[in-house]
């Protein structure tokens, strides 16, 4: 195939060709060690605290798209047909600060300083998005950035007055969207991009057609969706990754399709892309969502690459196999599906040959008799890993109880079904005993670790609380709780 060698995309407000990126090449490194953009800030290297903030802007649907990212963990090849826009770019009218910098100013929003220009570009998206928001908005805006000198009061209060200084209307990004449209279609050339030394290289497909046949080429290669977990492979680690292959790019993998009996979500939707169709299908996931990560790892990580990388204390996976969730893999043309439960084999082994990726996500569309319930606990309430995190899907049909999916992350190698906390609760009455049996038979499910997040027993303990509060939020004829931790 004719392939090009560099990766080409907008920095501010020039074209960027970078010949030989190699697969663990970071954005922050490429800012601030290759062009001295040292505003964004190097701060925690794992996409936590938010120094290293800024926005980057996509093509999607022939939509331009803004969204704040974090540069520390966002690989420069990455960013193939995108736009990244850092804070030295910022400006108001006619020379002046712009106008979210001027409301931090004056409402004492910075005192050392280092973690304001991540501020300022997360509160600059959420203004062009929102220019008159909630505080609880400005908060949901700010869950990924870190503050630790000037307390985030006044942060919050320059977030909502920032409007009083300007409007989107006249801000430079929003004036200049059609231009950068059209600089940014130029830049699509429909091609493979194939960078860096063999051992390091990089790979960029073009379709997702294309993606099947690099795989048969580098079966063995490492998938880069959102980079929110892999990038931490590379700075944390010190993990080789190359040959690695780039799809967040991909539209195909972007899809999301309400169908007559099922949810189907492309492996490449973010979780901020899937959050309103997830949302409106299944509210309960309404508070559970905004608990993952922060905005900036959200409008980064997959869904899909959440369920791929396995990992234990994924926060999506125990609430889709509550929900009886399929994937679909694809090797070369030949696709195959299966539950979400089965993919999961042990502890860093999954149901996926080399060469083989993740497709789609199909979720069965909920019916009356259902009750449902989302649950992360975690040491901080924003941006935190699951201690331990549940789905509970529980069908009662006259007041029998006729089917029960409870799924656990955290409380074993895998996410993983109580099997037979289920069997307590199947085709028992509706009631405190039932739940009571329910969470005496997790002891039969789960023999957690203990870790540095939490204990065994704390884990356990929390696992049967979780059912009592389920019941709870579903029973209108308890005045008390179950007494479920004596059971």
């Amino acid at each position: 195939m004719n392939h090009r060698t560099e990766i080409r995309f907008l920095l501010n407000g020039r074209n960027v060709a970078v010949n030989d990126v190699e697969a663990d090449a970071t954005l922050l490194d490429f800012l601030r060690l290759d062009r001295r953009l040292t505003g964004t800030k190097e701060g925690c290297a794992e996409g936590d605290c938010g120094a290293c903030t800024v926005l980057v802007g996509r093509l999607q649907d022939g939509q331009l798209i803004y969204e704040t990212v974090n540069a520390c963990i966002r690989f420069t090849a990455s960013l193939d047909g995108c736009h990244v826009v850092t804070i030295e770019h910022l400006r108001g009218e006619n020379g002046q600060l712009h106008p979210i910098q001027q409301a931090m100013v004056d409402y004492h929003g910075s005192q050392c300083g280092f973690c304001t220009p991540g501020f300022v570009m997360s509160l600059y998206a959420l203004w062009m998005a929102s220019p008159e928001p909630t505080e609880a908005e400005v908060e949901t805006a700010i869950q990924g950035n870190l503050c630790r000198c000037t307390g985030y009061q006044p942060i919050i209060a320059a977030a909502l007055a920032a409007n009083r200084y300007g409007t989107p209307a006249n801000d430079f990004l929003i004036k200049e969207r059609e231009a950068i449209t059209d600089r940014l279609l130029a830049l699509r050339d429909g091609r493979r991009v194939v960078c860096g030394p063999e051992d390091n290289r990089a790979v960029v497909p073009s379709s997702v057609d294309d993606l099947a046949d690099v795989l048969a080429e580098y079966p063995e290669a490492t998938i880069v969706a959102g980079s929110t977990d892999v990038g931490l492979w590379v700075t944390k680690f010190m993990r080789p990754i190359g040959p690695a292959v780039f799809i967040a790019h991909l539209e195909e993998l972007k899809s999301i399709t309400v169908c007559e009996n099922a949810l189907r979500i492309g492996a490449g939707v973010t979780y901020t892309e899937a959050q309103q169709s997830l949302c409106e299908e299944f509210p309960h996931l309404e508070a559970y969502w905004d608990r993952i990560a922060g905005r900036q790892v959200r409008n980064m990580g997959t869904i899909g690459g959440n369920i791929a990388n396995g990992s234990p204390i994924g926060d999506t996976p125990p609430v889709l196999i509550a929900l009886a969730a399929e994937i679909t893999l694809r090797k070369g043309n030949v696709s195959r599906r299966l539950p979400l439960e089965d993919f999961f084999i042990e502890y860093g082994k999954q149901d996926r040959a080399p060469g083989e990726f993740v497709e789609s996500i199909s979720i069965p569309r909920t019916s009356p008799n259902q009750l449902h319930g989302a649950y992360k606990i975690s040491k901080r309430r924003d941006e935190d890993i699951s201690s331990v995190a549940a789905g509970f899907n529980v069908t009662v049909e006259n007041g029998i109880i006729t089917a029960a999916f409870l799924a656990f992350g955290g409380m074993a190698g895998t996410p993983k079904r109580a099997a037979a906390a289920e069997a307590a609760l199947t085709g028992q009455p509706w009631g405190q005993a039932a739940f009571i049996a329910a969470a005496k038979a997790l002891e039969a499910d789960f023999q957690p670790l203990s870790d540095w997040r939490a204990s065994a027993e704390y884990r356990i303990t929390v696992a049967r609380n979780l059912l009592q509060r389920f019941f709870l939020a579903h029973d209108d004829q308890s005045a008390e709780a179950a007494d479920l931790l004596s059971a």
